[in-house]
This record gives C-alpha cells, structure tokens and sequence, in this order.
C-alpha cells in the first residue's frame, strides 16, 4: 500500500502582507524582478540567527499536471475542489551571519495565480509528496556565509489556474518582491 500523506498549504486570507504597490520605484525600493535575478539582503526572522542574511533567487517555474497530484501519494479529501502542483527552483545563498537551515530561507516564498489567489509552499504532515523532477529539499541542512543551495519547492493552486508570479513576502510592513511568471 502507498504512503498516505495529508498537505496544509496556506491559501488567500489576505495575511501574507500587502498587495504590489504601484508607481515606480527606486532602486532600494524596488519589488519587482525577472526569474533568475536575486532579492535583496534578506534579514533571519529566528531569534538565534537575526544576524543573519540571505538571498533568494527563483530560477524556474512550472506548472504540474492532474497526473502529478494524482501520482503523489496525497490523500485527496472528500469534496474539495481539485488542485495541481507548480514547481518553483530557487537558489538559497547565505550572504552573512550564523548558519541557516535551508528552511529559514525559503518559508517566505508565495505563488501567486493568474485567477489572484496566493499559496505559501506544501506542508506534508504525515508521509511524503512524490514530485516528478522536484525533489524535497532538505530543510533542515544548514548553509554558512557564502554557501548556496539550489532547492524545488512544490505549492499547490486550483485546477484550470496558472503561476503569475513567485512573491516573497516581507511581513506587513513591506511589499512583497515579485518575479512575474511568463506562460
């Protein structure tokens, strides 16, 4: 018998931060950037290492298929509404600081639907999610200042949508940066 797995994702509550600000902002203020291009010094949000900063650079997205979900050894619950995968390839770089888990870099990742709902990665409770091509990273392996780590995070978003963009948020205080996703 397969592995049964259960998955939480947190979906469009409106409590991933504010929207995309408009206007056109300076260079220290900038939020938007083209896959492969890295965010800006990033800041730890644990306690032991909030001296600590990192970048994030998605490289890469792609939108899974029905069989992807159907394969993936997710226990479908009655009655919700069908759900596909959408990959997103990131290069994790620990810029300065103690070391982090690879986790602490990448939690703040959001995809953003071409329908407006924003889904923060798969969180698999009990058992495993098999991906084609998309291994599980190792959240809990530690980089050090100067060390980079290429990871595929798995979200899941509503059958019959697309990625518009890969946000990472900045808590409430600051917009979120975003990397558009052409289709």
């Amino acid at each position: 018998m397969g592995a049964v797995a259960l998955a939480v994702a947190l979906t469009g509550c409106g409590n991933l931060g504010p929207g995309k600000g408009s206007g056109s902002p300076s260079p220290e203020t900038k939020t938007a950037y083209q896959l492969g291009e890295a965010s800006p010094p990033q800041k730890s949000h644990m306690q032991k290492t909030a001296n600590s900063t990192f970048t994030v650079t998605p490289t890469k997205v792609q939108t899974g298929t029905k069989a992807d979900m159907d394969n993936s050894g997710l226990e479908k619950k009655k009655g919700e509404k069908p759900t596909i995968p959408v990959y997103v390839w990131s290069t994790l770089t620990h810029k300065s600081g103690q070391a982090l888990d690879i986790n602490d870099m990448d939690s703040d990742l959001i995809v953003r639907t071409n329908g407006g709902q924003r889904t923060r990665a798969l969180i698999v409770i009990m058992g495993d999610a098999k991906w084609p091509n998309c291994p599980a990273p190792d959240s809990e392996k530690k980089l050090s200042a100067g060390q980079s780590e290429k990871i595929c995070t798995a979200f899941l978003i509503p059958e019959g949508q697309k990625a518009a963009a890969v946000e990472l948020s900045q808590g409430f205080q600051a917009a979120p940066l975003e990397w558009p996703v052409k289709n």
